[in-house]
């Protein structure tokens, strides 16, 4: 995929954020607080430049945001890349979406991720240190079974469609991380990236990523890398 596809795409996934997800923040905001807010945010939606996905709050400004990164979106297309990423993990281990891993699961968990996030904010239940808490995944867990994420899923498709973008439903069978990290040491040359453009040396296996040393081009630099998305070089 190239970044200008992945940004397009990810600006799809802005839109129907903007379409399923805003109109419902003062209903979900006030099931979750305690007190009914005096207003109601409404987070500036925009696509990123990198892998950075998130829900932000400034607090000088108290403006909300949510960005969706167009290399997530790249990773999420991936099915060697998709492993490393958080959805993925909450996809199989919470069985949202009947536990079936696929780019347009991921895509629309990440989209309702990053909503429960606001909600969350919004409504009291994130602390300093405490992001991915009880609250949040009470939030996260009834949009799977009220049926939103359901209808984002519907919507980023049939929108993504109208668009002419192709965003994959196969599932993808997810290597167990204990046993793709068995497969590297320290040593090892390996490739990797979205065209495998980039290379290295493994330095170090973490307990979920390796450390990777870069070598030609890309000598000097430093990458922790999932292993799923490391190709080993002869």
């Amino acid at each position: 995929m190239s970044v200008h596809q992945a940004r397009e795409l990810a600006q799809t996934l802005c839109d129907t954020t903007e379409l399923v997800l805003l109109p419902i923040i003062p209903a979900w905001t006030q099931r979750y607080s305690r007190k009914r807010a005096a207003k109601y945010p409404r987070p500036a939606i925009r696509v990123g430049g990198g892998r950075a996905t998130h829900h932000r709050f400034d607090l000088h400004s108290g403006e909300h945001s949510i960005t969706f990164g167009a290399k997530m979106v790249a990773d999420k297309l991936d099915p060697r890349a998709c492993a490393s990423w958080l959805s993925t993990r909450e996809i199989l281990a919470r069985g949202y979406f009947d536990g079936r891993v696929s780019a347009a699961n991921l895509l629309a968990h990440t989209g309702c991720h990053e909503f429960a996030h606001l909600v969350q904010t919004v409504s009291g239940g994130r602390t300093r240190g405490s992001v991915h808490n009880s609250a949040f995944y009470r939030i996260l867990d009834d949009l799977h079974r009220d049926g939103i994420a359901d209808g984002f899923r519907q919507s980023l498709l049939e929108l993504a469609r109208n668009r002419g973008q192709m965003i994959p439903d196969a599932s993808v069978q997810i290597a167990d991380p204990r046993e793709a990290l068995a497969s590297f040491k320290p040593g090892d040359v390996v490739c990797f990236g979205r065209n495998n453009e980039l290379q290295g040396k493994v330095t170090r296996v973490n307990r979920k990523t390796c450390s990777v040393q870069g070598t030609g081009p890309c000598e000097g630099r430093r990458y922790r890398v999932s292993p799923q998305a490391l190709t080993p070089l002869s």
